[in-house]
């Protein structure tokens, strides 16, 4: 702000001497009075127009630190979550704001961006996964990465020219062994348990690991899923929205076993110190999820979307995933694997099903699903 200027340095005249020495001029006080509001409207002008300055040069301060926004699921953006970590090292060598925006699942994220059209804020969609891309590319949203990706450690080959994958995991039954001494050990085994072995599984239609048991069942069984499905409804205790929620009823006692990961029970062990609560292994496999992050054709900050994949996808950018998303990093991460995900079970056989196959046949096995039990 330009400094007023002071009146005391006209002519080197001193405040306190203007009626005498302007009156022994033969000037009046009013001259003095005169003088003094044309100072300090010019100062008050001088003000005035270089905080107009200051405010147009704003925008092109905006411009130059730009804001990067990712839609995503709840518990990646929570304060636990990989988000701040991500935010706090990307921004350290972006010059820009990175902001996570937070839906209750990824397909809530999803649909968000198509309400909002051209008009979203949205850069990103992060947290989509195997069993969603072919949807998310359905509403053709997504503009290609266009990088040159790292080989990643994932149980397939990735060629998508769209999508970034950032960590993976199977989907598992938990238990907890102060309770179980010897889980199932496939779909047979528990739905041959007695009607009261209770478990809580999540609507397919509002997260993920519903979808992915769905998609389990199917990859194992086929046409015959129904049968497990009939089989398994009597054990149901309740289908919840969201993982959160299951999980909460499962260690609170509720269940017997809860739909998650295999990865689930590395939280606890690091985490926590707790090595009570273990992944059932399924010996015909488990289902693989690998999640993933796509680019947004309407997003006007194409190339620093692509500098985030890129580093999401280094090993610095993988550290923070594994003990707060609990999943498996798809590359080496900085510092490496915590020796508690050494713990976990052996998922092999991984199953993945066509993802085309599972974009035409999704409504239709869901509606399978929920007519055994109703």
């Amino acid at each position: 702000m330009a400094r007023a200027t002071n009146p005391s340095a006209i002519q080197g005249i001193s405040p306190h001497s203007w009626p005498q020495t302007w009156l022994g001029a033969g000037k009046t006080v009013d001259f003095a009075r005169q003088t003094m509001r044309k100072l300090m409207i010019a100062s008050v002008r001088t003000s005035l127009c270089a905080v107009v300055l200051g405010a147009l040069a704003l925008p092109a301060i905006a411009q130059d630190n730009p804001t990067l926004t990712v839609y995503t699921y709840d518990a990646f953006a929570a304060d636990w979550g990989p988000g701040p970590l991500l935010k706090e090292g990307f921004e350290a060598q972006c010059a820009c704001t990175l902001d996570f925006v937070s839906a209750d699942d990824s397909i809530s994220a999803l649909r968000r961006a198509q309400l909002e059209g051209d008009a979203t804020e949205a850069d990103i969609i992060l947290g989509l996964d195997t069993a969603t891309i072919g949807e998310g590319m359905a509403t053709a949203l997504f503009t290609e990465h266009q990088l040159d990706l790292p080989d990643f450690d994932i149980p397939l080959e990735w060629t998508d020219e769209v999508f970034v994958p950032f960590d993976y995991g199977y989907f598992a039954f938990v238990y907890d062994t102060q309770s179980i001494a010897t889980p199932p050990a496939s779909f047979e085994e528990l739905i041959a348990l007695p009607q009261d072995f209770k478990i809580v599984i999540q609507d397919p239609r509002s997260s993920t690991p519903g979808l992915g048991l769905i998609l389990w069942i199917k990859a194992l069984y086929g046409d015959e899923a129904i049968e497990i499905w009939e089989g398994l409804a009597p054990h149901v205790l309740t289908v919840t929205t969201g993982w959160s929620e299951s999980y909460d009823l499962f260690l609170s006692g509720e269940a017997d076993m809860v739909l998650s990961y295999t990865t689930s029970p590395a939280y606890h062990l690091i985490a926590e110190g707790e090595d009570r609560y273990r992944a059932a292994k399924f010996d015909a496999g488990h289902y693989t999820q690998i999640e993933v992050a796509g680019i947004l054709a309407s997003s006007p900050n194409q190339e620093l979307a692509r500098a985030f994949l890129a580093y999401l996808v280094t090993p610095e950018g993988q550290a923070p995933l594994p003990e707060t998303n609990w999943m498996y990093p798809v590359l080496e991460p900085t510092g490496g694997l915590n020796p508690g995900f050494a713990e976990m079970i052996d998922p092999q056989p991984a199953l993945l099903l066509d993802a085309d196959e599972v974009t035409a046949n999704t409504r239709a096995w869901i509606e399978e699903a929920f007519s055994t039990l109703r």
